[in-house]
Order: C-alpha cells, then sequence, then structure tokens
C-alpha cells in the first residue's frame, strides 16, 4: 500500500453537546500516512472539540473513531498518546516552574537502573528535540522564564518527542514569529515523510500552501465541504464557512445612535513572545449613546486586548488616546474607569468576572460597595436593598441573595455579572463574550437585555467570536484581524462573508 495514502486514524458520525450548545452533529473526519488535513471554520464552530475527542480529552456522545480500522475510544489523552495520538493544544499546557525538559518529558521520563529519573539522559534527547525545532533554550530553563512563542514551541516539541502516528496541531503558529513558524512547517514536511498523519486546526489561510495537502470545513458543528487543497479557491472555501440562513438570531430595536459618547484614537498595547509587536495596534473607533458596536476577530485578533485596554487594564504599556463625551481621560486602573464611567464584563466570568465562594449578594454588589458600607463594613441590610432591584431587573434564578454563586447555572451567572455592571450606573458597558457557554434560552434573555440597554442610552461593544450573534446584535460591525482594525460595516453592508475575508489574516486587505 502506498504510505501517502494509508488510513491511519477515520472518526465517523461523532456528535457531541454540551449544555445548551450542540457542538458536533454527525462529523466525520480521515487521516491519513504522510497527509496533512486542514480543518477551517469559524471559532465555535467544532474544531477543536472534534480534536479534544480524538486526543481523549472528552468521550463522544456519539458516533465512532477507528484506528488501523479498530474502533478505539480514548478515557484520557494519556492513554490516546499510548496509541500513537499527539496533540498540541491551542491553549497552553505546561507547568511553569518545571524545566523544559521535565515538561517535554512529563510521565516518560528516562530512569536509571535504581528507578530514578535519568537527568542526564533527559536533558540530552530535550537537546536533540530542540535542535529539530531550531529552539534556541536550555533543556534546564524554566518555562515560566521563557516568552510565549517559545513555550509553544516546547509544546509541539513535546509532542514531537513522543513518536506520535497522528499529530493534531490547534493554532501552532498563532503565538510563533515568522521564522519559528517557518521551521515549524520544516518539521511538518519531515513527518510527513516519515508517514505521520497530521490534522491542522488554522484561520491563517497563507499557511495551507506551506503544509496542507486535504481540506475539511466546519459550520455550525456540521463538515460543509471537504475536498484536496488545490482544488478549493480561497473564495469557495470562504463561502462554506459563512454561508447560513439569513434569519437572524434575534431582532434589535431600530434605534436612532445619540451623541458620541466614547472616542479611542491609535490603541495600541505591545506584543509580548506572540510572534508580532503588537497585540492591538492603532486601533481607533467611536461610539455613541443608544449604539452596540460589535468587534468581530478570529483567534489572536486582539478583542480581549482592546476592551482590557480601554478598560485601564494595561496602563503601563498601552498608548493612544481616550475621551468621554468629549473630555479626554487617562485611566492609570479599572477603578479610573468605572468612575468614569465604564464597565467590563470578562470573557472568562469564573475566573475574572465571579469570586466564587461568595454569595450571589456578594458578587453583585462587589462593584459598588461604597453603597453597602456601614461604619467602615459591609452592610447586610444594605446590600440586599441596594442590590435586589439589579437581580430582579436581570430575572436571576437564584433561591436567594445568599446562594453561593458557584451554584448557579452559566446564565443565571452572566445575569449577575451584568446585575453588578448595571448597579455602578455606567454609560459604556463593554461585553466580552457575553453568551459564551449558556443555554438558548438564556442567550435570548441577554440578547434582550442588551436591546434594553441600548435603548435606555448606554453604548454597548460587543465582543463575540460568534458571527451570527454580531450580526444580529450590532448597529456597526468593527473587524479586527491580528491586532489591526481592518474593516468597519454598517448593519446593512454586513454581510458573513464580507465580515469574513475581513477578519482572515490574507484576505483582509482584499475587504471594503
Amino acid at each position: 500500500m502506498n504510505a501517502a495514502t494509508d488510513l491511519i486514524l477515520e472518526a465517523e458520525g461523532i456528535e457531541k453537546s454540551f449544555p445548551g450548545v450542540r457542538a458536533l452533529s454527525g462529523v466525520g473526519l480521515k487521516v491519513r500516512a504522510g497527509r496533512l488535513v486542514a480543518l477551517l471554520g469559524e471559532n465555535g464552530a467544532g474544531k477543536s472539540t472534534l480534536m479534544n475527542i480524538l486526543s481523549g480529552v472528552f468521550p463522544a456522545d456519539a458516533g465512532e473513531i477507528r484506528l488501523d480500522g479498530r474502533p478505539v475510544r480514548f478515557a484520557t489523552p494519556l492513554e490516546a498518546q499510548t496509541h500513537g495520538i499527539g496533540i498540541v493544544f491551542q491553549e497552553l499546557s505546561l507547568i511553569p516552574y518545571l524545566t523544559v525538559a521535565e515538561n517535554i518529558w512529563l510521565g516518560r521520563e528516562p530512569r536509571t537502573a535504581a528507578g530514578l529519573i535519568d537527568f542526564r539522559r533527559l536533558n540530552a534527547d530535550t537537546a536533540a528535540v530542540l535542535a529539530r525545532l531550531d529552539l534556541k533554550v536550555t533543556p534546564t530553563a524554566l518555562i515560566a522564564d521563557l516568552r510565549v512563542g517559545q513555550q509553544q514551541l516546547v509544546e509541539i516539541a513535546r509532542a514531537v518527542s513522543a513518536n506520535a502516528r497522528v499529530l493534531i496541531l490547534d493554532e501552532p503558529t498563532s503565538s510563533l514569529s515568522a521564522h519559528e513558524a517557518a521551521v515549524l512547517f520544516g518539521v511538518i514536511a519531515d513527518l510527513k515523510k516519515r508517514g505521520v498523519g497530521l490534522v491542522y486546526i488554522t484561520h491563517k489561510f497563507d499557511e495551507l500552501a506551506h503544509v496542507c495537502d486535504d481540506i475539511i470545513i466546519f459550520r455550525d458543528g456540521c463538515v460543509v465541504g471537504e475536498g484536496l487543497f488545490a482544488d478549493l479557491t480561497r473564495e469557495a472555501i470562504v463561502r462554506l464557512m459563512a454561508g447560513r440562513e439569513s434569519r437572524e438570531l434575534f431582532k434589535r430595536t431600530a434605534l436612532i445612535p445619540g451623541a458620541l459618547l466614547l472616542q479611542a484614537t491609535d490603541i495600541s498595547l505591545p506584543g509580548e513572545g506572540v510572534g508580532r509587536p503588537f497585540l492591538v495596534e492603532r486601533v481607533s473607533l467611536t461610539l455613541r449613546r443608544g449604539e452596540a458596536l460589535g468587534v468581530f476577530g478570529l483567534v489572536g485578533a486582539g478583542r480581549t486586548e482592546l476592551l482590557e485596554t480601554l478598560f485601564g487594564l494595561h496602563p503601563d504599556r498601552a498608548t493612544g488616546r481616550v475621551s468621554i463625551e468629549g473630555k479626554s481621560v487617562a485611566f492609570a486602573s479599572p477603578a479610573d474607569a468605572i468612575a468614569a464611567g465604564l464597565a467590563l464584563a470578562p470573557e472568562d466570568r469564573k475566573r475574572d468576572g465571579l469570586v466564587l465562594p461568595m454569595s450571589v449578594a456578594a458578587n453583585a454588589s462587589l462593584a459598588s460597595l461604597h453603597r453597602t458600607l456601614r461604619g467602615g463594613f459591609v452592610s447586610e441590610a444594605l446590600e440586599t436593598a441596594y442590590i435586589t432591584p439589579y437581580i430582579e431587573r436581570f430575572q436571576v434564578k437564584t433561591p436567594s441573595l445568599d446562594q453561593l454563586i458557584v451554584n448557579l447555572s452559566g446564565g443565571n451567572q452572566q445575569k449577575v455579572i451584568l446585575a453588578k455592571w448595571l448597579a455602578t450606573g455606567p454609560k459604556i458597558l463593554l461585553l466580552d463574550e457575553p453568551t459564551r457557554g449558556i443555554d438558548v434560552n438564556a442567550k435570548r434573555e441577554i440578547y434582550a437585555f442588551i436591546d434594553e440597554l441600548a435603548g435606555l442610552g448606554l453604548g454597548l461593544i460587543v465582543v463575540s467570536s460568534e458571527l451570527p450573534e454580531v450580526l444580529a446584535l450590532a448597529d456597526r460591525v468593527m473587524v479586527l484581524c491580528e491586532g489591526r482594525k481592518t474593516a468597519e460595516f454598517t448593519r446593512a453592508e454586513a454581510t458573513p462573508e464580507r465580515v469574513l475575508h475581513a477578519a482572515l489574516p490574507d484576505l483582509a486587505a482584499l475587504a471594503s
């Protein structure tokens, strides 16, 4: 049999649902020896979910995975690894205060005759793997001391060192410099010659010419197209990625925006080991009363970093000018931003938006503590009286205000975050992925709240990785790509294809 076409791994009919979200609907793929199949699709299309199932991170609800024609089911990533399936995750999974060598060989350390770790061999084997990747760090360097791009290469080195038969790479160049990416492409070419099958997730079309043999296109948890890379044009791929029924998820109330509320000019945030000089580069925007500005971009576009910068989270690194209602402002901290009328509902609500061991009331009043103090201590009576109207307004389903926030559903947790910020009396509400991980009904409720708040004259900036959500909610859509603003569309101009063209790195210049 020809090694270039040998089928190693096959998935068929894979289904996966999470609370309120159907992530995969009967999808499949084939991985062949010596070939790389690229998975393309918008954020949330289901690509990473399928890879997590193939690598044993979590099980499928239905469907079958076959390795060398035999059905397999991996309970853990280690089990998948022992069967020859390696993965480099989009999110780094290294242990910061172990060395490079210890991270690469974790769980597979060479041993001496006495059963102890053979550090001399460990470091020598590591040096050999690092040389393949042209990574000029010592095996004994701590991961915490490396820049992000170097850490990404250590992740890749760990996967390569396991001699995997199938290697899954999820956005592997997102933090790499041009030179580091070129080295990776060389490693991929070498792996293909050795008969390794590769699965590659990327949003960067320009990379495909270097590595790609086959393409599978995902949309809304389904496979909507596949074929040879050479047979599909970029325009055809974008159409498949973007195409969907034109009906909106939600119908915004038609409003005429009011006076200019926020103006930001040349906002920049330097990068730190992300493969480019800036996380956000000279981005300018305006926002009016009663207006919802949608911000769309793919992985690494700088959406979250832009909101954080506007909110005063990076005062020592960020540059640019901001004015609110015509008055120039400079925020040394988020406290300054809150005092000026800004509020930020963060992307990761459990890590950045909530204090999980605290109650609903304590979380909801956290940004307006000064209103609940008596004699320097929080008064439960004042807290309850002040926060109850906001909890009721957002229809938070909780047995009581004393309930621990961790016990609420994701949708109700998000409503508490909105209640917390509305209690501060904001003028501008920054919403970073406001409906991530919540069910359909809770989404619709939050859409209605956004519509209501705009009607009250607030200005809203809504970041979402779900393109239909942005198109449904926004009066204007601003598109970011690799830290830069590449396009801005009115509601009437913003079609899925035009927005995606502006969001894809090597197509952004074609957008208008």
